[in-house]
């Protein structure tokens, strides 16, 4: 069986008040790609879990079982008292460490594609505190559609702002990875209020990345990726997560394909994704 690990793309992010189990709460608009890593998956009946990864990213990652893929996929076999184990191959299209979930979407798509291989009733599995338990951004990519997520990442409300659905996105990413833990700790500590995510424009107006400033600090050139985003004909350019990938949406396909040449032709070693946002 084949899943796809859906690109999640932070269109705003909004940093807000500190919690009393000390995270921070978050306010951001998710969307998805069309596109992503890919997972095959076949059943074995021995309960063994085995991870092979390949594509243009696998060799930068390990397969060891701090690893989410494995660690969803043992979860879930314990969760559901499963008896049977997988082979699952791991073909890494997206950076690592970018800002678009590659890990997390890992994990929830493990989590999709084994409950279907299991055949695992689903009403007696709490997948989405599962989800949880292994990162903060995983719930949301279980069904990897457009919402509204708040909270440490558990509080979900599926939103379609008034025309993004189905809007051309550029992905770009510099090839350097970033880490979020040393991002947020450059994050000033201001609270500069609440996310409007009722229509596209509102998200163009008034939303932003406030971690973006953290991130460009470590990596200067997030701000040359949005220079060159926001010189093509681009809706909307902004960093997505803790970075270093930035987006871009346009109007038409035609545009992000002349950005997407023109990129490529004056940063050939930054990597790009022409895509759409998913819709369900």
């Amino acid at each position: 069986m084949i899943e796809i690990a859906y690109a999640k793309v932070n269109l705003a992010l909004h940093v807000r008040a500190k919690r009393p189990d000390g995270f921070h709460a978050l306010e951001s608009l998710f969307m998805f790609a069309e596109d992503g890593d890919v997972l095959h998956a076949r059943a074995r009946e021995d309960g063994g879990l085995t991870l092979v990864m390949d594509g243009p990213f696998g060799s930068l990652l390990d397969a060891n079982d701090d690893n989410l893929v494995l660690r969803a996929a043992r979860s879930l076999q314990m969760a559901a008292g499963v008896g049977r184990g997988a082979d699952i191959l791991l073909d890494k299209r997206l950076p690592v460490a970018s800002g678009i979930g590659g890990g997390s979407a890992d994990a929830a798509a493990t989590l999709r594609l084994l409950a279907r291989l299991w055949a695992i009733d689903l009403a007696q599995v709490d997948l989405q505190a599962m989800a949880l338990s292994l990162g903060s951004d995983v719930p949301a990519c279980l069904a990897s559609v457009t919402q509204m997520v708040r909270g440490r990442g558990e509080v979900l409300e599926p939103q379609e702002p008034v025309g993004l659905a189905g809007r051309p996105l550029l992905l770009v990413n510099p090839r350097v990875g970033v880490s979020t833990a040393d991002v947020f700790a450059g994050w000033d500590r201001i609270d500069r209020g609440a996310l409007d995510a009722s229509s596209m424009e509102a998200l163009v107006q008034a939303g932003r990345n406030d971690l973006e400033a953290p991130a460009r600090a470590l990596a200067p050139v997030i701000g040359d990726i949005l220079a060159a985003l926001r010189g093509s004909q681009a809706r909307l350019a902004r960093m997505s997560g803790s970075g270093a990938t930035c987006f871009a949406l346009f109007d038409t396909t035609a545009d992000m394909g002349l950005a997407a040449d023109r990129l490529r032709r004056d940063h050939p070693g930054w990597w790009t994704m022409e895509t759409r946002i998913r819709t369900v």
